[in-house]
């Protein structure tokens, strides 16, 4: 067993290892070091709270950083420009922030490789026996770690702890270590962790207890944060709106519209509003239809996880649904689909069974995970950008749809697991279910 383990262990270091080394050669190629810009704005950003500066004011950024900031703005990386990130994300790296830029780069990148290895361990180890197909698709993510490095975003950080959270409260050890790192999770990205941990909530017994606890961390570290910002950004909240309106802005970074600077590159919007943007751009329009195509199936496996009972197969059927279906109704990119990690068990589960399912589950799965990792998203930008398409047309609209397919395959993936879970799960009777699921305990 313990062979059987380092083995795991060096595969994915290996993996991890190739990504690091494709990263390496293409800043050799491009002759010069990529700064982590994502990890670079929050770094800065809470360096201007330790200065009393307000982070959120757009007019003063990178005024206040010399030589380091300087170097950032010859290379085009406006790393500052535009804070849009939560004082609770500001808070969690400012220790980094009082470190030099390149130690704190450094130990962000180990920090996030480290995680990433734990979380993709963690998840073969809840494969349990249905391990042979998981441990393929585990590395093939690892493989995809590029732009992640590249851009050092939190959301490799929150969502990997968000994982191995999951495993504490699945196999019930390191209970306080899954409370502490789901409450980081949640505090850093509640857009990623919040409906993983409504599922515990929703399951009762000490998982809700655990899930009531992360709730209470969070809040403790978000009070924490907004004391800490607040005297020297006192309106923050109408600042970090107002960023988030203008990236949000026709042709703006975070415009999910064909116009979208990012639209159709490798780290394009993956949620819902990515495929219904090319019908219409209006906000109102593409963020309602959003809202009410993918809260539907999210509202059903609410009500199915308070009526029915949970077994262990179902557990790992209804973290695969919400796994998927959470990046669908709000602001998503392919670094938050690390998250599609928890679809890897019920995946291999479903493959194992050699039942009528198994074929649909791993074709949907396998084309989530590939339509948001890195190395085909890089390819696909290559080739896809060279193709003029005007979605003025009604052709041109449904070639942009088959040219930015992750919303759609991630909106099939979660309906799928969301019906056989449906199929799977035994009605009981009341309202609450207050059996928790323990793996452990089941013998998985």
């Amino acid at each position: 067993m313990a062979e059987v383990k380092w083995k795991r262990i060096v595969a994915l270091i290996f993996c991890i290892g190739v990504s690091y080394l494709i990263l390496s050669g293409s800043r050799i190629h491009s002759n010069g070091d990529k700064p982590e810009i994502d990890f670079g704005s929050i770094y800065f950003g809470a360096q201007y709270v330790i200065r009393h500066e307000d982070p959120y004011d757009p007019e003063t950024q990178l005024s206040q950083f010399g030589a380091e900031g300087e170097r950032l703005m010859e290379k085009g990386h406006s790393v500052t420009a535009m804070q849009v990130n939560l004082p609770t994300t500001l808070l969690v790296i400012s220790p980094l922030a009082r470190l030099p830029w390149p130690v704190a780069q450094k130990l962000w990148s180990v920090t996030m490789a480290t995680v990433l290895l734990v979380a993709a361990y963690l998840i073969w180890d809840i494969a349990g026996s249905y391990s042979a197909i998981a441990g393929w698709i585990l590395c093939f993510m690892l493989l995809n770690c590029e732009v992640l490095f590249l851009l050092g975003n939190i959301a490799g950080f929150s969502v990997c702890i968000c994982v191995i959270s999951t495993w504490c409260f699945l196999k019930e050890r390191f209970a306080i270590a899954g409370v502490l790192l789901l409450a980081v999770s949640l505090a850093l990205k509640p857009h990623d962790a919040g409906l993983v941990w409504l599922y515990f909530l929703l399951v009762g017994g000490h998982q809700r207890m655990r899930a009531l606890q992360a709730l209470a961390i969070t809040g403790i570290l978000a009070s924490l944060a907004v004391i800490w910002i607040t005297p020297v950004s006192p309106h923050w909240v109408h600042e970090l709106h107002k960023n988030l309106e203008i990236a949000s802005l026709s042709g703006g970074t975070s415009d999910p519209s064909p116009a979208g600077i990012t639209t159709r590159t490798f780290g394009s919007i993956i949620d819902l509003q990515n495929s219904i943007a090319i019908f219409r751009s209006t906000p109102q329009f593409y963020n309602t239809a959003s809202y009410l195509i993918a809260g539907f199936p999210i509202l059903v496996w609410i009500l199915a996880l308070v009526r029915r009972r949970l077994t262990p197969k179902a557990a790992l059927l209804a973290l695969a649904a919400i796994s998927v279906l959470t990046m669908l109704p709000v602001y998503h990119r392919p670094y938050d689909a690390k998250l599609l990690m928890l679809t890897v068990p019920a995946c291999a589960m479903l493959w194992s069974e050699k039942g009528r399912f198994r074929r649909t589950a791993l074709i949907l799965s396998c084309a989530a995970i590939f339509v948001t990792s890195d190395l085909p998203l890089l390819i696909w930008e290559a080739v896809t950008r060279a193709i003029p398409v005007s979605p003025a047309t009604w052709t041109g609209k449904f070639i942009l749809l088959i040219l930015q397919p992750a919303p759609v395959v991630l909106l099939a993936t979660g309906c799928f697991y969301l019906w056989v879970y449906l199929r799977h799960g035994t009605p009981i009777r009341g309202t609450q279910n207050e059996d928790a699921i323990s793996l452990t305990a089941a013998g998985s």
